[in-house]
């Protein structure tokens, strides 16, 4: 690894808060075992997490006069096979440590890598940079597979591609859960659809009442206007001639992760072709 330049005071505390946060951060244990595994000391195990943590790789780097450590550390925290289980909490912790390391021209990559960038200087381009609409996704709890196929365009900012890797998601979706062919308001009007003998392939609950029936027929219209709406214009028209501003395009995104999680707990049927 070529060497690292130190980090400043300031940028390392605002890692390890990242990294070490109370609640969403790793835990005491967790923190000990990293740094065992990589050979740094651990002075002060019995203090704050993110204290603790910037007191061993503060004291390494000004051992070492450079940031190695501290950029070893970063990378074996954020490895990707770590978050099997919990894909939000990794977009959402590198989304947290990309705001602090752009100012140090860093940026961490979906696959758990540092890249260089040209380092920010003000706060506002550090949150243009790290990616706007993929923070306020994040508060907004957004299902992990729309934050998994909008990944490069999110951090882009690019509104229009990210609506259309949106609605693809969901396609991609029913298609797995049906083993159907075809796409968007086709797809889900065959997937879907009651049909003559009152029976879809894919059913969001019993169907038993009339309650239930309406709520199939009310999900499966909602998810063919879904792609009526923007897969279908965005598929067709070229980038310039198609509106979508931030607002639109977060809106569409929440609406997305509720078809996903609605996907998510529907079940097949034994209905055939």
């Amino acid at each position: 690894m070529p060497t690292h330049p130190s980090f400043s005071h300031g940028h390392l505390e605002s890692l390890c808060q990242v990294v070490a946060a109370t609640e969403s951060g790793l835990k005491g244990t967790e923190i000990g075992v990293l740094l065992s595994s990589l050979r740094i000391d651990d002075p002060e195990a019995g203090i704050t997490k993110w204290k603790r943590l910037f007191a061993a790789l503060d004291s390494r780097q000004r051992q070492d006069r450079c940031g190695n450590k501290v950029i070893e550390f970063v990378l074996e925290a954020m490895r990707p096979v770590r978050f099997t289980s919990r894909p939000e909490v990794f977009e959402e912790r590198r989304a947290a440590l990309n705001h602090v390391l752009v100012f140090s021209g860093l940026e961490l990559g979906a696959d758990g890598q540092l890249r260089n960038r040209t380092a920010a200087t003000t706060l506002t381009e550090a949150e243009e940079r790290a990616g706007k609409l993929r923070s306020e996704l994040l508060k907004r709890g957004v299902h992990p597979e729309v934050l998994e196929f909008c990944r490069a365009e999110l951090l882009q900012n690019n509104h229009f591609h990210a609506v259309l890797e949106a609605t693809k998601s969901v396609s991609d979706k029913l298609r797995v859960k049906t083993g159907l062919p075809g796409d968007a308001g086709e797809l889900a009007e065959l997937s879907l659809s009651l049909g003559k003998a009152g029976m879809p392939f894919l059913a969001f609950n019993t169907l038993q009442t009339d309650s239930e029936r309406s709520e199939q027929k009310g999900l499966k219209n909602l998810m063919v206007g879904f792609f009526g709406t923007f897969r279908n214009t965005t598929a067709h028209a070229p980038k310039i001639s198609w509106t979508m501003n931030e607002q639109d395009a977060l809106d569409l995104l929440t609406m997305a992760s509720f078809l996903h999680r609605r996907l998510d707990g529907a079940a097949r049927t034994p209905r055939v072709l």
